[in-house]
């Protein structure tokens, strides 16, 4: 029958033979009523078990491409003959994900947001797993509450008291799968027809498309050192909700003062809006004390995000948001048609952790860690490009963003940089509008890469930036 197998792909050897044959019938090179091979002949032919041949026939006869006939055999059943495909899907081959093709590359990539993910506490996580397995009882397997494991919930309520000074009950948190997800959603609670969303600009443009998605007519305000600039703001009036990363704006890394802070809570006082603070990496701080929230100045209009993707990993897709009391049953009825609720064991596990005093000492390690790479970063920085830079956002973070005073970040530039399997990230791909006003500026991120790659990288970079 022309059934070619490859007996080193990941999909069984039955699932092999029932795809060939259904390519072949849709494709018409198999004919209504034709015969095929008994499956004791094809098994022989292909040198497989007979089994493996009557798993995909059986198969196919299930789905209705092939029909059984007393004493006369297996034929193709009369399916529908006018449907035909032009193509043939290898179903041999392994299928690579292009969001980690880097592996397969060898780049030095500096990109933000990414921990160091081989010091992932493994060994402490997975002996909770096996505990938590253990000890639930067979009910916590059911559907859980579409807020979250009230143990994880109260747990991260006294942890945010530890770390950021954040008062908060258990009630107002609602666990999510990852602060992309918590602003989808609340995007959508607080959406009403023509009305604004005023964000940062530049901005994370994921998280702008998670927000445009929704129907969102988008108004940037230019951030500058200290963040989102609140006199540009006043005169806009129909908003929803103001986006803004007070702690360390991103990318840029301004920190907003008090003053900013409190007119933006009376903005949203006068104008009966929300603001959505996003606080994505506030627990690695390197120079004075961890920055207040804005969430303290007024639980009832700020809608707080937080996320474990840079402190643990984005694998584990977990983070909550703390809202206030009257959008509480909105986002409950809205996450139940969403997902029902996050994934519950991880909950329980992540509970544990923060209750034995794992995740504190997990952060305590690694913000020592990523201090000696900032430095470290900042120091070859100093050797590579003496006097030819400023830096922003060193004090906080996965990242610096670095000002070269003569050198302009063109599309040729970018290419040539990749082209030495370097990446960096021009701060013009996050401005919505004055892009050139950015065009000497890249975002450098460094808590995944080790001193060598920082060392390497640079140095690469200085040799491309010093022959153009």
């Amino acid at each position: 029958m022309w059934i070619t197998i490859n007996r080193n792909s990941g999909i069984s050897l039955s699932r092999q033979i029932y795809c060939e044959i259904k390519d072949m019938i849709l494709s018409g090179s198999l004919n209504f009523e034709q015969k095929l091979p008994s499956s004791r002949t094809l098994a022989k032919e292909l040198s497989v078990s007979r089994n493996t041949v009557l798993d995909a026939y059986n198969q196919l006869i299930a789905e209705g491409y092939l029909e059984t006939r007393h004493g006369y055999g297996t034929i193709i059943a009369k399916v529908i003959l006018d449907h035909q495909i032009d193509f043939k899907l290898d179903y041999t081959s392994e299928i690579r994900d292009s969001l980690h093709e880097y592996k397969q590359n060898n780049y030095i990539d500096f990109c933000s947001g990414i921990p160091e993910l081989k010091l992932f506490p493994r060994k402490e996580l997975s002996k909770l797993y096996k505990q938590i397995l253990h000890d639930l009882s067979h009910l916590d397997f059911r559907y859980n509450s579409t807020a979250g494991v009230w143990k994880l919930r109260e747990e991260i309520s006294q942890y945010l008291f530890r770390i950021r000074g954040i008062r908060c009950s258990p009630r107002n948190i609602m666990i999510v799968s990852g602060s992309t997800q918590g602003l989808s959603l609340i995007s959508q609670v607080l959406y009403k027809n023509n009305q604004k969303v005023i964000v940062e600009d530049p901005i994370h443009k994921g998280l702008l498309k998670v927000i445009s998605t929704v129907g969102y007519s988008v108004v940037g305000i230019q951030v500058d050192d200290k963040g989102i600039n609140t006199n540009l703001i006043k005169s806009i009036k129909d908003v929803s909700f103001i986006y803004t990363t007070p702690s360390h704006q991103y990318p840029l890394g301004g920190i907003l003062p008090i003053q900013r802070r409190l007119e933006l809570i009376k903005y949203a006082v006068e104008n009966n809006c929300y603001i959505v603070e996003d606080d994505y990496d506030s627990e690695f701080r390197y120079e004075g004390q961890p920055i207040s929230s804005l969430y303290e100045l007024n639980p009832n209009k700020v809608i707080y995000i937080g996320s474990f993707s840079k402190i643990l990993s984005p694998a584990i897709r977990m983070g909550f948001m703390l809202l206030p009391d009257d959008i509480i049953d909105d986002y409950k009825s809205l996450k139940m048609y969403s997902d029902v609720h996050t994934e519950s064991i991880s909950q329980y596990v992540l509970a544990e952790f923060i209750k034995n005093g794992g995740l504190e000492k997990h952060i305590f390690k690694m913000k020592k860690l990523y201090n000696r790479k900032r430095k470290y970063l900042i120091d070859i920085l100093n050797i590579e490009f003496t006097n030819e830079f400023k830096i922003k956002g060193q004090v906080a973070g996965l990242h610096i963003v670095v000002h070269f005073y003569n050198v302009i970040f063109t599309e040729k530039l970018i290419n040539q940089i990749y082209k030495a399997n370097i990446r960096v990230y021009p701060i013009q791909q996050y401005a919505i509008e004055n892009k050139a006003e950015y065009d000497h500026e890249v975002v450098l991120g460094y808590a995944h890469l080790n001193f060598d790659e920082i060392e390497q990288g640079v140095r690469m970079l200085r040799k491309i930036i010093h022959t153009n």
